[in-house]
């Protein structure tokens, strides 16, 4: 490793000011920085001296995500195999069952669900990340600004909110808008107001629907239709609504469900809450907010019952295991840019996004999932939030000196 760094010390030579690669320094920094880390450090005020920096952040978030990650690859192939064992399918076409083939297609075999969840997986997070890195690369470049590892971070959350039979193409273009006009054209990381990751999947949401709704997307196996227990509800008659679903609490709970690749496990984003929360990079006034609004708002709707819509008869736990809610809850709702950033602000935000997020998934049976869209309009909310409250203390102190 001493060879190594060495290496890369003198070859960042030519890449410094003035130098002949000068322009090529942001690619040159971001190789460097992924091998030895930055020896950066902030030397004058109004910056805050830590002992934590943003590849440490990251780093963290990511080992916060590797439950999740592992899951999704696992049940994703769960799901499938026991699609094609119900179908009694001996193998499917394509590269996929070449492979497959060899290892056979047991829902019962952890090897097996894993290799085939990954053979889905891996692709798409593949064309996430080298998509992603060349628009990153791209703006880098033009803005002579260094790499950052967020994007490692925007690149699996991302991934992970999507089915396993979306097209690549549709990943790519994704991503592509998502960094683009949700991150870059506000100046690049730290300067979005949005979640990079939400809006790269709200733009496939609403430009492709067809790819990312309905029963046929969520089980990797073609012709097999597979609905998630919130779409089962959905179609249920008024009185018979949670008698219709087939799984139990305990397996949504734990994420053998049909559903985006990485959301169906509410226990493996536990894990996620205790990482982020034991190293204070999460803020838990908004993980508690969020349960808070979600739980009250659920509570709401189970006490008042409809007889016209079934989504009004889940009880305020089941929702706490169903969908993506816990998922964007930890992952999502935290994000340090995009969140609001005062502690009462805080405790708005959560209490908007957990309210809004049943509001719509209970109320509009035609979208039977809102955590997404409550996040984004939590959002645009957040900086309103942190003004009114900064205005009010400012008023506060006003008053108290006279």
């Amino acid at each position: 490793m001493k060879f190594l760094s060495k290496f890369m010390e003198n070859l960042g030579v030519h890449f410094e000011k003035n130098g002949p690669l000068e322009r090529w320094y942001p690619l040159y920094e971001a190789f460097d920085s992924f091998l030895f880390g930055s020896n950066q450090t902030t030397k004058i005020a109004p910056h805050v001296r830590d002992s934590i920096d943003l590849k440490r952040i990251m780093t963290t978030v990511l080992i916060a995500l590797l439950p999740c990650t592992l899951m999704a690859m696992w049940n994703t192939g769960y799901q499938a195999n026991m699609a094609l064992e119900a179908a009694g399918m001996a193998g499917f076409e394509g590269w996929r069952g070449m492979v497959m083939g060899s290892i056979g297609c047991d829902s019962g075999s952890f090897t097996s669900n894993f290799i085939h969840g990954s053979l889905y997986f891996v692709p798409i997070y593949i064309v996430t990340m080298l998509v992603g890195s060349i628009w990153e690369g791209l703006f880098n470049i033009i803005r002579g600004h260094e790499f950052s590892e967020a994007f490692l971070v925007t690149g699996l959350l991302f991934s992970l909110t999507l089915p396993a039979t979306i097209p690549l193409w549709q990943v790519a273009v994704g991503v592509s808008f998502g960094l683009i006009f949700s991150k870059e054209v506000f100046g690049g990381v730290g300067r979005n107001f949005m979640n990079p990751a939400l809006v790269s999947r709200a733009f496939i949401y609403f430009a492709y629907p067809a790819q990312i709704t309905g029963d046929a997307v969520w089980t990797a196996v073609d012709g097999v239709s597979s609905a998630t227990p919130l779409a089962q509800v959905g179609a249920a008659e008024v009185g018979r609504a949670m008698q219709s679903l087939d799984v139990t609490w305990m397996q949504s709970f734990l994420g053998t469900i049909p559903g985006s690749m990485g959301e169906t496990s509410t226990l493996a984003c536990l894990f996620g809450a205790f990482v982020l929360l034991i190293t204070r990079i999460a803020p838990w006034r908004v993980m508690a907010s969020t349960l808070i609004g979600a739980l009250l708002c659920a509570t709401y709707f189970y006490v008042q019952q409809s007889g016209t819509n079934p989504l009004w008869a889940i009880p305020p736990h089941w929702h706490l295991a169903l969908g993506g809610f816990a998922f964007g809850l930890v992952f999502m709702a935290t994000d340090p840019v995009s969140a609001a950033h005062t502690h009462t602000g805080q405790w708005l935000y959560g209490l908007l996004i957990g309210s809004v997020a049943i509001l719509i998934r209970v109320a509009n049976p035609a979208y039977p999932e809102g955590i997404m869209l409550a996040i984004l309009l939590g959002n645009v909310f957040a900086p309103l939030f942190d003004y009114f409250v900064i205005q009010a203390n400012i008023k506060r102190r006003m008053i108290r000196h006279g």
